[in-house]
């Protein structure tokens, strides 16, 4: 009976086989959120067409990174042959990263645990309905983001620090919420103290940086691309952007965070709690006193600025599903994985309601009973995984010497 037992590398292809049918048929069911698909595809041609000049004839606010990716498929969508298959084109970037991500989750867990505990993982990312609902059904790109920030953690624990440098610069370059998690590069070079793995991780993001920026940069100087960050951040001046947290618990969906919560505004709110996500998120580090725990501070970290965080977005809660996983992977613990299913819960219906109910979510008349409910539940699920986090710290294992 064992010999006839399919080997795991079988397996392993016929998920991804079958996860990537399940999001063709997916993406092609429906448009998407049709701002989103209407936007990057006039960005590809527009990208196609000139990519130097891209900044100047679009109106995009993404920075330069995934205008690469647009660019390819401004360049294939120009062949009559593949332009009647737009939308799946435009959504292919974000359902491939979603496999890489599962065969990533399944190497790592395969080193850490086995092969079986690999496949069963690969398989509850690649099924589960909140990750290829953001990349297959709404056709955004949060999974492309997702496999850059689970690269550049992953490599900190390999101590690939100028490696992983280049990934967290990515990141950053490719979504600004990618600054939430340059703080775990910052904790693992403190946590080190060694002055050639901080020059490495500097020169790695410099050049890094230059590469992806001095295309867009003729004619323009350097400054652009701080400008356009700004401008980004400053896009939406609200407590909540549909984001289901303790803004939209408030009853704050689309208020101004200018506007006064007790001694503050919301964005001063938004300002210091992160200040204090991050400061615990260190905290915990310091305790952990290991690289095991780099994948933990990085769900904290995102779950921490999505939860008490200003101008949060739907989306945004994305990267912890992964990260959480991963988590369970290197710290053990149980009530890591049932975090990665609360999250996964959590993000989810606050996607599915803004992706079919946008008309009713809009503003805060739109805040009714399930926005209370997935709200309050982020917030229980941000102080579970503090505590959680924390007891490991705290309960670390001293023999662990291979971080």
């Amino acid at each position: 009976m064992l010999k006839n037992k399919p080997r795991e590398g079988t397996i392993l292809i016929l998920l991804l086989c079958m996860g990537l049918c399940l999001r063709i048929a997916a993406a092609v069911s429906i448009e998407g959120f049709s701002s989103d698909i209407h936007l990057f595809r006039n960005w590809a041609g527009t990208a196609a067409d000139n990519l130097g000049q891209f900044y100047f004839k679009s109106s995009s606010d993404y920075p330069p990174l995934y205008i690469y990716v647009l660019f390819l498929i401004g360049k294939l969508l120009s062949f009559p042959a593949i332009s009647p298959y737009t939308v799946l084109i435009i959504k292919l970037p974000a359902i491939l990263a979603d496999l890489a991500t599962a065969l990533f989750i399944f190497k790592v867990a395969s080193k850490y645990h086995s092969r079986k505990t690999g496949i069963l993982l690969a398989a509850y990312y690649l099924f589960n309905p909140a990750v290829w609902i953001n990349s297959s059904l709404w056709g955004q790109v949060d999974s492309f983001f997702t496999l850059l920030i689970v690269a550049a953690v992953y490599l900190l624990t390999e101590k690939k620090l100028g490696f992983s440098a280049v990934f967290f610069t990515a990141a950053v370059l490719m979504k600004p919420q990618g600054i939430i998690f340059l703080p775990v590069l910052f904790f693992e070079l403190v946590r080190t103290k060694k002055m050639g793995d901080i020059l490495k991780a500097m020169v790695s993001a410099i050049i890094t940086a230059l590469i992806i920026i001095l295309p867009f940069s003729l004619n323009r100087g350097l400054t652009w691309i701080y400008q356009l960050f700004a401008g980004t951040v400053a896009e939406y001046p609200y407590a909540s952007v549909n984001a289901f947290n303790l803004y939209g618990l408030l009853g704050a969906n689309y208020v101004n965070d200018a506007k006064t919560l007790l001694l503050f505004s919301y964005h001063r709110w938004g300002l210091i709690l992160i200040v204090l996500t991050t400061l615990f998120s260190w905290l915990v580090y310091i305790k952990g006193n290991s690289r095991r725990f780099a994948f933990a501070a990085a769900m904290l970290q995102i779950m921490g600025v999505f939860t008490l965080a200003t101008r949060m977005h739907e989306r945004y809660l994305f990267p912890a599903i992964a990260l959480a996983v991963f988590a369970w992977i290197y710290l053990k613990d149980k009530r890591l994985f049932f975090l990665a299913g609360g999250v996964s819960v959590t993000s989810f219906f606050n996607t599915f309601f803004i992706l079919f109910h946008t008309s009713r979510i809009m503003d805060s008349s739109g805040y009714g009973f399930w926005l209370r409910i997935i709200s309050l539940l982020n917030v229980l699920l941000l102080i579970w995984a503090a505590k959680t986090v924390f007891d490991l710290a705290l309960n670390r294992k001293s023999d662990d010497n291979m971080f």
